[in-house]
């Protein structure tokens, strides 16, 4: 469902957050972090105002354990339909993508349908894994129809 407010979107399955969406209308002022530390993929928003300074850092070398593969999806053109799906491939519910939104996809199941040409960059932690990073599935339920059969990888 789209927030009217412009809050930013969570699906939930219980208490596993599945996908979270900021829309393209989002605003706010300073740094909000829309994630909690436990996720290994953070995701926050940052406004500030002309002559604002971020002191030059690096970051330091930090041993993590990430044990799921979590994306980040920014839509720069287009819209696409995203199906969510709980641990188990149980259909959820979908969400409309449109250009400016960003969508961090946390943990269940996922699979897209482009309504238009759709650009888009997905950020994800790597190295990328091809032959064990992902597990295809037909879902066990869906929304009344088996699209996913047509999908390839």
């Amino acid at each position: 469902m789209k927030t009217m407010d412009g809050s930013p979107d969570h699906v939930w399955d219980g208490e596993r957050l599945i996908a979270l969406i900021i829309r393209a209308s989002y605003q706010a002022e300073g740094i909000t972090f829309f994630t909690d530390g436990s996720l290994s993929q953070q995701l926050g928003y940052m406004r500030r105002p002309e002559g604002y300074v971020i002191g030059a850092h690096v970051h330091n070398k930090l041993h993590r354990n990430v044990e799921y593969t979590q994306e980040v999806l920014i839509i720069r053109k287009g819209r696409l339909r995203v199906d969510l799906y709980d641990a188990e491939h149980r259909f959820l519910t979908d969400r409309i993508l449109e250009p400016g939104d960003i969508i961090l996809l946390a943990s269940g199941g996922h699979g897209f349908e482009m309504l238009e040409e759709v650009e888009m960059v997905e950020v994800k932690q790597g190295p990328y894994a091809p032959t064990d990073d992902k597990t295809f599935f037909t879902p066990a339920r869906s929304r009344g129809e088996q699209r996913l059969a047509s999908v390839k990888p």
